[in-house]
């Protein structure tokens, strides 16, 4: 690659030829607003934020998308930039529902934040009713929640789901004063095809896209003394939690995590790694029985409610190979419900659980009429990773300031297959830890690393007992649809396929914290979360879900064995082919 020599600020540096001015600027530690640009998502110079100054040029010119050359010198911050951001902020601002106090993204809102570091005063919209366009809600999705009074259209979250999904569900429609975002003709959420994985609220500088709350259903059943409140919280929570009270990025939160329970008044913590193991051993089962008969291969996993959504609605015809075992989060509450609540003395009708997820798609799998037994859903109300830390500042929790702490109740208690659910190959992973040594491998005789990383799509095969295993992990929307037209055409056995929703897996799910682009440019925000799990699981004692003995004796005082008549009848479902709007 050739260099190319500029000067920026009046500092003379070199840079390769393929850099933008914004990326020039920015290695030099020169700071500049932006809120349009999303590298390699949203480039579109739409929101005019990042202006820059070059000599010999005419106006002000987009730093975003301005290739550098030879010989450049740049101004980035005169009073002619200063003037220029401040009015285009106050054209952007003149638009946008001022609601800070409830809002969702109060303390990380990148328009508010860009308000605040230029003084910009909302002028225009508090003045002239001619900037102003109609509100409109869009809340017809169990999961999502769009607000065009908070949309200041600056195209983030339509790159976002064309780039993660390829599905292309967001859109502008309208024209002029009138343009908003949505489905098509500002249709139902619910029959866009959306899958619900977020990845447009992760990319939303303010709150124009929002999971839907319920953080007041959670804080009313504590309040209610004839309720018992279960909380479970999955793997990947405790290496996100702590960003939203300003640790560092996948730091390890899992004490203060579980003080807060305490904190806010839960009256009893079920990790759902815990529930992970029992998916293990359910799904592992599955998959050595489908192994044996030749039938159904490959065999999906169905953990991931954003891949059951993409499959339901966009492959239906490979259905009879999706694991009819129920995901974590759903086992959770069951077996919460149906098994641990005679032996904690409570009445099963009297439980509430709560979940605490990283993915908003949870919320959607909560709803499914087909999770309940006997009349009694599986879980009750779901909590996103911000949701729940919202609540805490809701009851003035501080948690960087609580102790650690670590539940003494047993159905809290994990091995570190269950944790490394929260990564993308995680499930493989611990799947293939207990599926090798069922039929007969020594415990911890093969390494399933080659699952690990953040590639798209990773493949690998392994020899056990003779027979090579056939596997793939994919994550992303987009990456899905690669590899099921891959794997029609190239016709290769594959025997496990992990899927997962969301980009990155559940570590990087939409119901994550959110932070800046700037940050997301520039910091690996998945593979630091991610070696925390990976952490905790090398820590660990006990790393295949059968030395877990707490959930080996429920399976004999209870469910019998994996796959058992009672297992199926409780912890597996079956799926069906959805239809969609299509525009």
């Amino acid at each position: 690659m050739k260099n190319v020599t500029i000067k920026i600020n009046g500092i003379d540096t070199t840079i390769p030829e393929d850099y933008t001015v914004m990326k020039a600027a920015e290695d030099l530690g020169f700071d500049i607003p932006r809120l349009c640009f999303l590298e390699g998502i949203n480039e579109t110079s739409s929101c005019r934020l990042c202006v820059v100054d070059v000599k010999g040029a005419r106006g002000l010119k987009n730093s975003c998308t301005l290739a550098v050359y030879d010989g450049m010198e740049i101004e980035t911050d005169t009073e002619e930039i200063t003037n220029s951001i401040v009015q285009n902020l106050q054209l952007l601002a003149s638009n946008h529902v001022f609601e800070c106090w409830t809002c969702e993204r109060e303390h990380n809102c990148e328009l508010l934040n860009l308000m605040r570091r230029y003084n910009v005063e909302n002028v225009y919209g508090e003045s002239n009713e001619f900037y102003k366009k109609e509100r409109m809600i869009n809340d017809s999705s169990l999961s999502i929640v769009l607000d065009s009074g908070k949309c200041i259209l600056c195209g983030r979250c339509v790159s976002a789901c064309e780039v993660y999904t390829g599905l292309n569900i967001l859109n502008f429609n309208g024209r002029g004063n009138e343009t908003y975002v949505g489905p098509a003709l500002f249709h139902n959420m619910e029959d866009s095809g959306c899958i619900n994985c977020g990845k447009c609220i992760q990319a939303c500088p303010v709150a124009a896209i929002k999971e839907k709350s319920q953080i007041d259903e959670v804080m009313a059943a504590l309040k209610d003394k004839s309720k018992i409140v279960v909380v479970g919280a999955a793997p990947s929570v405790r290496v996100a939690l702590g960003e939203e009270f300003g640790s560092k990025i996948g730091e390890n939160v899992e004490g203060r995590m579980y003080r807060s329970f305490e904190a806010v008044g839960f009256d009893e913590i079920m990790d759902i790694s815990f529930a992970a193991d029992l998916t293990v051993l359910e799904e592992g089962t599955e998959l050595i029985n489908r192994i044996k008969t030749g039938k159904n291969l490959p065999l999906f996993t169905s953990c991931s409610p954003g891949w059951v959504n993409y499959i339901e609605q966009y492959e239906p015809d490979m259905l009879s190979n999706l694991s009819t075992a129920k995901s974590p989060q759903q086992m959770g509450g069951l077996v919460a419900k149906h098994h641990f609540s005679y032996e904690l003395g409570y009445k099963i009708e009297d439980i509430v659980f709560v979940s605490i997820m990283p993915c908003i798609a949870k919320k959607h799998e909560a709803a499914r009429p087909e999770m309940e037994y006997e009349g009694i859903r599986d879980v009750d109300h779901v909590l996103t990773t911000r949701e729940y830390a919202r609540m805490l500042k809701r009851m003035n929790v501080d948690f960087m300031d609580l102790e650690d702490s670590f539940p003494h109740g047993r159905i809290a208690r994990y091995t570190g297959a269950g944790i490394i659910f929260g990564v993308s190959g995680g499930v493989m992973e611990a799947a293939l830890r207990t599926v090798s040594e069922v039929l007969g491998e020594d415990q911890g005789a093969l390494d399933f690393k080659d699952v690990r990383g953040s590639s798209d799509i990773k493949e690998a095969t392994y020899n056990i007992m003779g027979t090579d295993i056939n596997v793939a992990v994919v994550h992303g929307g987009a990456s899905i649809k690669e590899f099921i037209k891959r794997m029609k055409t190239n016709k290769k056995q594959y025997h496990f396929v992990e899927f997962m929703g969301c980009t990155g897996g559940c570590i990087n799910g939409g119901g994550q914290p959110i932070h800046s682009a700037k940050i997301q440019d520039t910091v690996d925000i998945s593979a630091l979360r991610s070696q925390s799990l990976y952490d905790i699981d090398s820590k660990k004692k006990h790393r295949e879900s059968r030395t877990n003995k707490l959930l080996m004796r429920m399976y004999k005082d209870w469910l019998g064995e994996p796959n058992s008549e009672l297992a199926r009848n409780l912890l597996h479902t079956t799926y069906k082919e959805r239809k969609f709007y299509k525009s």
